[in-house]
């Protein structure tokens, strides 16, 4: 990939960083989110982190630039990165079905083929949008779910393999077991060796296998739209968030958790094309598949490909019950910013815009007035 071609300031001064603040502390006021928490990375290295809000209600406990939130679907691009890492040492074929991983999981067609998981083209559907599988969840929030649990709740294919393109978290929770399969040791552990470990990431962990963090937010649920409405706590009294149930029954598709700074500096390497080959980098990035289907957001093998104001971004956005979130590399700026939330009822999107449009706000006095990671 050719150099960023960042067309202003490599730094963020002072002033734009007390507005950086104060723009978030409103957005968050104007949507009603609990605590939100915001890292921006420039080209050099340096980042700006902002933070807003409760990471618990009820205690009054503030979120800090440690603390950590479930992080839904952007759990997909570490999954992606193994699966695309372990194709790279020959040890998967992307154009093999699936089966010839796992010949036991009936529920993936022979015809399935491992590509087609990671761009949403297999027609698997949905077991998050099955129609009992919410009082399931919710009916035992501390019950750990294993793979076998979710699967129960997929029902008949949306269409044939490779026939058309529809979000699926069937996809990524079977790429979990398939990297499981072939990497003989469990996700979790696999993304630490890989990745976690080696870019110093150590605010980011898989939730169904790994020990949490003590600065972790609460998830929050709300009945009414209502800027004041009363924010309910999912919490089920364990460290996993928003709950056991959902994040052990998301597996390789949501299961992870991690702080914002992590998550910029994570796609910054990842969509810097710094953890895999270029060829490889090229493949993860084409959307031209997708495309062809008309999918609602241009995806690539793990990656949401999304115009902001005119600019290229890579990344993925993520949500469950209790958390909304998003990250974004723009490629020719060299920046990376990542927004994460403690609530499902709004999109993190504008307000990622908004605070991503500021901080490209051109300035003519630079000042080197915060942390790099």
């Amino acid at each position: 990939m050719a150099p960023p071609r960042f067309t202003v300031d490599h730094y963020l001064t002072y002033a734009t960083q007390q507005e950086l603040q104060a723009r978030l502390d409103r957005l968050r006021e104007r949507y009603g989110i609990p605590g939100i928490s915001v890292a921006i990375v420039m080209p050099d290295g340096s980042s700006w982190l902002g933070v807003s809000g409760l990471a618990d209600v009820a205690a009054a406990r503030p979120v800090t630039t440690s603390t950590s939130f479930a992080v839904a679907s952007i759990s997909k691009t570490f999954t992606a990165a193994l699966i695309l890492s372990l194709a790279e040492e020959g040890r998967i074929d992307l154009d093999a079905p699936v089966r010839t991983y796992l010949p036991t999981l009936k529920k993936v067609g022979a015809r399935v083929l491992v590509r087609q998981l990671l761009d949403h083209t297999s027609g698997l559907r949905d077991y998050f949008f099955h129609a009992s599988i919410d009082r399931a969840l919710l009916s035992n929030t501390d019950r750990r779910w294993d793979a076998a649990d979710a699967l129960r709740y997929v029902g008949s294919s949306y269409f044939k393999p490779g026939a058309g393109w529809h979000y699926s978290n069937t996809n990524y929770l079977v790429l979990g077991l398939l990297a499981e399969s072939v990497g003989h040791a469990p996700l979790g552990d696999q993304v630490r060796a890989r990745f976690l470990g080696p870019l110093g990431l150590d605010r980011t962990w898989y939730q169904p296998g790994e020990a949490a963090e003590a600065d972790v937010a609460h998830g929050y649920r709300f009945t009414s739209p209502a800027r004041d409405a009363k924010p309910i706590d999912l919490s089920d009294g364990t460290a996993i968030v928003p709950f056991t149930s959902v994040v052990t029954a998301a597996g390789g598709a949501g299961g992870f958790a991690s702080d914002a700074r992590d998550l910029a500096r994570w796609a910054r390497d990842l969509y810097g094309g710094r953890l895999v080959t270029p060829e490889t980098f090229a493949r993860m990035t084409d959307d031209t598949a997708t495309v062809a289907y008309k999918a609602r957001v241009p995806y690539g093998l793990g990656v949401q490909l999304i115009d902001i104001d005119g600019r290229l971004t890579l990344g993925h956005s993520g949500r469950l019950l209790g958390f909304r979130s998003a990250v974004r590399y723009l490629p020719n700026e060299g920046v990376s910013i990542a927004v994460l939330t403690n609530q499902s009822r709004v999109d993190p999107g504008p307000i990622l815009r908004s605070l991503l449009r500021l901080a490209l706000t051109p300035d003519r006095t630079p000042c080197r007035c915060f942390d790099s990671p």
